[in-house]
């Protein structure tokens, strides 16, 4: 009965939105915590439950599916996607409704947020310039929860991530599809970060980040984007993709595909390491690549 009682008696946090993220984030919080996980797919519990959460089928989209996780956890992990349309992130409107005073809460934002910014390094006081509706509707969400935070008297922490990979999120098909890649005259800064650093980064954010306190979640990595294609190529036998020049390539790409081929930026992340004390497990993807391939 005792060890039942500390277990009730943990600090709670609730993740909202616990995709892939979140599954690696669950190991770090259970032996610490009481975590509350929703999920918009009833078939999902089960596995929440394996890894040591509890289960709330719950959907942003629904608000009053909601009402149960009313003051359920003082901290917050926030790591739903705005919806696919409109400039408004409803979604996060919706839960900042149901959020309490005096909490705590990472949001797990992009880095899209600022647009293209020609290949510049920079930090996080940078301001935010976003191109697309989808980085809108992501800066509109940071917005909301900074709202929140002031009325509810609570500390936010933001982090913007790139581009999420590992040994299940590499573009494997892409380059088995021959999907052509730009030249390097014409080519891209990308950033990245490995899902298993972004969960360590999250569950550090958690409660070192400082009040209202933005963070890039960005790895060591400089490198183009077709070079980044290339040692993935390499580094699993396949061919390298084709190189067109953007005026040829924005005629056989998708539009989606093709805005992530037109905004370059170099993030610095020297906050997480300060602040955070973050030691990346996975510094740069040719550490990853290697270690899977080795």
């Amino acid at each position: 009965m005792k060890n039942l009682n500390h277990k009730f008696n943990r600090p709670r946090v609730l993740i909202v939105g616990c995709g892939d993220v979140g599954m690696r984030l669950l190991p770090l919080l259970t032996p610490h915590f009481r975590v509350f996980a929703t999920t918009s797919q009833p078939s999902r519990q089960a596995e929440l439950r394996a890894l040591g959460a509890v289960p709330i089928v719950a959907d942003l989209d629904q608000p009053a599916t909601l009402r149960r996780l009313c003051g359920l956890a003082q901290a917050v992990v926030h790591l739903a996607p705005p919806p696919a349309d409109g400039l408004l992130d409803r979604r996060t409107r919706n839960l900042t409704a149901i959020l309490p005073e005096h909490g705590r809460m990472v949001y797990v934002s992009t880095t899209g947020v600022y647009g293209d910014c020609g290949g510049a390094l920079f930090d996080e006081s940078r301001p935010v310039a976003p191109r697309n509706a989808r980085a809108l509707r992501r800066v509109d969400a940071e917005r909301v929860l900074r709202r929140w935070a002031r009325r509810a008297q609570s500390d936010l922490a933001i982090l913007r991530v790139p581009g999420i990979y590992g040994a299940d999120r590499l573009p494997l098909k892409r380059l088995q599809l021959g999907t052509p890649a730009l030249i390097e005259a014409d080519d891209v800064y990308t950033n990245h970060i490995h899902a298993d650093d972004l969960a360590t980064i999250i569950a550090r954010a958690l409660f070192r980040a400082l009040p209202n306190r933005v963070y890039h979640a960005v790895d060591d990595s400089d490198m183009k984007m077709a070079q980044y294609f290339d040692a993935v190529a390499d580094a699993f036998r396949l061919p390298r993709p084709p190189r067109l020049p953007r005026a040829e390539l924005q005629q056989v790409v998708t539009p989606a595909l093709l805005s992530f081929m037109s905004e370059s930026r170099r993030l610095s992340n020297g906050r997480i390491k300060r602040e955070l004390d973050v030691r990346l497990r996975y510094a740069t993807v040719a550490d990853t690549l290697q270690a899977l391939t080795a």
